[in-house]
């Protein structure tokens, strides 16, 4: 495995959540951003530098994942989002989890292509702006919350259509 430029600005994101054991609302919000900035670009660059790679497409995901949860919990913890709430923004999650199961229990691993799905980014790109909001202590309406678990069923869905573990082949994601 080669370290890739677009790989290193996926793996930046686990050090920026840490940044969020700081209690100061500026330094969380330039983590969160970066983190976001970091997300947008490093597909783009592995693409234009032709080093895409499965190892760099299931990295993307789970350096998101990591910042998400651990800037999630930190302001779980401090009583700034409730368990529902945080259900909530991570219930894409729990049905790609299912999917993953899916998967599993009808050994269709091995045609599985890892690439980003529409629903995956969308989610991750409102959880960053949640974050955000969190951060500066902003309210949010439940149908905020009620739209993760929506974009989760969308996700399942999208994921269903590119590749049925029922149906004989097709390539699809987990991002």
């Amino acid at each position: 495995m080669i370290i890739t430029f677009s790989n290193s600005l996926s793996f930046i994101r686990a050090p920026l959540a840490f940044l969020f054991l700081q209690e100061n609302a500026y330094i969380r919000l330039l983590a969160i951003f970066l983190a976001m900035v970091t997300d947008s670009v490093d597909g783009y660059f592995a693409r234009r530098s032709q080093s895409a790679s499965r190892f760099g497409a299931i990295l993307d995901p789970a350096m998101d994942k990591f910042f998400v949860y651990f800037a999630l919990s930190v302001l779980y913890f401090e009583g700034r989002v409730g368990s529902l709430e945080t259900s909530a923004m991570l219930s894409r999650d729990f049905f790609v989890l299912v999917y993953t199961l899916l998967m599993t229990a009808f050994r269709r691993w091995d045609n599985l292509v890892f690439r980003a799905i529409r629903w995956g980014k969308v989610t991750t790109a409102l959880q960053f702006i949640v974050l955000m909001g969190l951060t500066l202590q902003v309210e949010f309406s439940w149908a905020i919350f009620a739209a993760f678990f929506a974009m989760g069923v969308l996700a399942f869905a999208e994921l269903l259509q590119i590749y049925n573990p029922f149906s004989p082949r097709s390539d699809a994601t987990t991002s």
